[in-house]
């Protein structure tokens, strides 16, 4: 009975909402961010899918955070300041292209520079992501530094930046919404996913803190 009663509160929001709100919760709302003289926009990757041709392509929330990056850019440019994208994504789903390479084209087709573009493809999680985009800025570190990804995503990305003595300003692509219903939805379940997805992977990073894994 427990697992039919737990099964239906996911599906149906009645748990995976509050969740959700939890994990957004500060970053459910886009905020413009500050330019620097040097600016990097960092955009994570959020995974990959086939098309109807079996062509591999990003996802939904992907090419969100692809068309924020560029309108970013495109902002960027626009103060006069030196700006440049670290695509930023391995292939962890393993579908023999990395996130880093499949979404180039998209960023490069959207505007922006290719000298100005750099690929991070060898990441396969937000705590690689980090890693592997700090070892890009060192020696000499920008001056400003933008996150971009989905705001359910937003809080442990942060986390991971910061744990490598990185600053970022947080620019949301996307807010999940989510409601509750009587009956249990794929989108619920969708949703059930991400959040906990999201709460896993925020303890995970906290307890490999305390024990000096991360």
């Amino acid at each position: 009975m427990f697992c039919v009663i737990l099964f239906w509160s996911l599906g149906a929001g009645w748990l995976s909402t509050p969740i959700l709100d939890l994990v957004q919760r500060g970053f459910d709302h886009t905020i413009q961010p500050d330019f620097a003289p040097r600016t990097t926009i960092v955009i994570l990757g959020g995974g990959t899918d086939r098309d109807r041709d079996a062509r591999l392509v990003p996802k939904r929330d992907s090419i969100v955070r692809i068309d924020a990056t560029a309108e970013l850019y495109r902002e960027c440019r626009r103060t006069g300041a030196a700006c440049r994208v670290i695509m930023s994504g391995g292939d962890p789903q393993r579908h023999g292209q990395t996130e880093a390479d499949n979404y180039a084209p998209y960023l490069l087709a959207r505007g922006i520079g290719a000298d100005d573009l750099t690929l991070e493809n060898r990441s396969l999680d937000t705590y690689q992501n980090a890693r592997n985009v700090a070892a890009i800025l060192r020696p000499e570190r920008d001056e400003t530094l933008i996150v971009v990804t989905s705001s359910y995503h937003m809080r442990r990305a942060v986390l991971a930046f910061e744990a490598f003595g990185l600053e970022p300003q947080a620019f949301v692509s996307n807010v999940r919404s989510a409601r509750s219903t009587f009956f249990p939805s794929i989108d619920g379940f969708v949703t059930a996913e991400i959040a906990c997805h999201e709460v896993v992977g925020i303890m995970r990073f906290y307890v490999y803190r305390w024990l000096h894994l991360y």
